[in-house]
């Protein structure tokens, strides 16, 4: 007998796309990925990779669009002799969209140039990317400092997967999210296993990696409004971006006092290095979830690898990003169909921007040699680019 609770989960599912039902009514062609955008919706209901099959979806909230992503597959070198993988990334920006929008530009193109440099992805190769992208985006907040001070403030929690050579590579600064679903016993049923690290002050661990790394300062991290924030600001520890907490030149005027700390700090408060673990895929895992933290504010792991397995492939990240908004409107007493309509940026009191991509492990008649690069939200983006 089903249960309520599991009838609720994965009621997305129920009714689900048949042929020619792979969009809303109102929904319109994209881009040439064969995506889909309807209203402050954007997906990409199916797609091929190296490996198998994908799909991807976001859904705005912000008043600018601040999370981004991509998946790219094919070469992982900037040679077409190096290792072939299929490479996932989720950025999820803060304080405005530049810090994330940058690397969705530069990370991949440096992870690309460091494997070609060392002939071959590693952890090592994964950090030289972070940390180069990072470098180039303080060089970005330095130039444009005096013009636009508030871009000292923005900065981006990222989020990559790499599949390679039978083996998955997952690197985190931040608190967005990777589980992975995997077959637990005979009967099959499947089990969530979180893969990703997260960086958040919330997390006790995090607060003492922060106290031992910075033992002098005794507000390192603040208990602010029943919240766990760095020097009471902000909650996450690690990112690209976020300069006024990695340069004290950033951290002074013209940039608004709410964002200052008082005393002046002779090391970064924040870093950009990932936490970086490697996976052997086995037969028995069969997909990844990776998501920016709105979807995990309102499913849990279990939750999330159940809707998946439940679900039909075609158009499941969608199916994932309608049950996070199914959960954000019953908190709020109200219908889903009533939240869908409340404009942007008033939209963010009731959730957050939500990046999905599942990316199903083993190889398929659907698998693809074909290069393909999708950047996530497609016009949504590029509109929000604009504003």
């Amino acid at each position: 007998m089903v249960s309520t609770t599991f009838r609720r989960i994965v009621s997305p599912c129920w009714r689900p796309f048949g042929i020619g039902e792979d969009s809303s009514p109102g929904a319109s062609a994209d881009d040439a990925n064969n995506s889909r955008l309807d209203g402050l919706f954007w997906y990409k209901d199916s797609g091929n990779h190296i490996a198998g099959e994908f799909s991807m979806a976001v859904v705005q909230a912000n008043n600018i669009l601040e999370d981004h992503s991509q998946l790219e597959s094919g070469p992982i070198s900037l040679h077409d002799s190096g290792p072939e993988a299929t490479f996932v990334g989720v950025y999820d920006g803060h304080g405005g969209p530049e810090a994330a929008r940058f690397v969705n530009e530069r990370l991949f193109y440096n992870i690309k140039r460091y494997t070609s440099e060392q002939r071959g992805i590693s952890p090592d190769v994964i950090t030289r990317g972070f940390v180069a992208t990072e470098e180039e985006f303080l060089g970005l907040v330095q130039e444009q400092w005096k013009e636009k001070p508030q871009i000292a403030s923005v900065g981006a929690c990222c989020l990559v997967g790499i599949v390679c050579n039978g083996l998955l590579y997952v690197a985190n600064a931040g608190d967005s999210r990777v589980v992975l679903g995997k077959i637990a016993n005979s009967y099959k049923e499947l089990k969530a296993v979180q893969l990703s690290s997260e960086h958040n002050a919330s997390i006790e661990s995090v607060r003492e990696e922060l106290r031992l790394l910075h033992p002098d300062d005794p507000n390192i991290v603040v208990l602010k409004h029943k919240v766990w924030r760095v020097k009471g600001i902000i909650q996450v520890s690690r990112s690209i971006g976020d300069a006024y907490l990695k340069r004290a030149e950033f951290n002074q005027e013209p940039l608004l006092p709410k964002f200052r700390v008082p005393e002046r700090f002779e090391k970064p408060i924040m870093r950009a290095e990932p936490t970086i673990t490697v996976h052997k895929i086995h037969q028995e895992d069969q997909f990844l979830i990776f998501a920016s933290d709105g979807l995990w504010e309102h499913l849990s792991n279990q939750e999330a690898v159940d809707i998946v397995n439940s679900c039909p492939r075609n158009g499941v990240a969608r199916k994932l990003v309608k049950a996070a908004l199914q959960e954000a409107a019953k908190k709020r007493e109200m219908r889903c169909s009533d939240l869908e309509k409340i404009e942007r940026g008033i939209r963010r009191h009731f959730h957050d921007d939500i990046t999905v991509i599942v990316v199903f492990l083993h190889a398929t008649n659907f698998a693809t040699r074909t290069p393909i690069s999708v950047k996530g939200g497609g016009l949504l983006a590029a509109n929000n680019a604009f504003l």
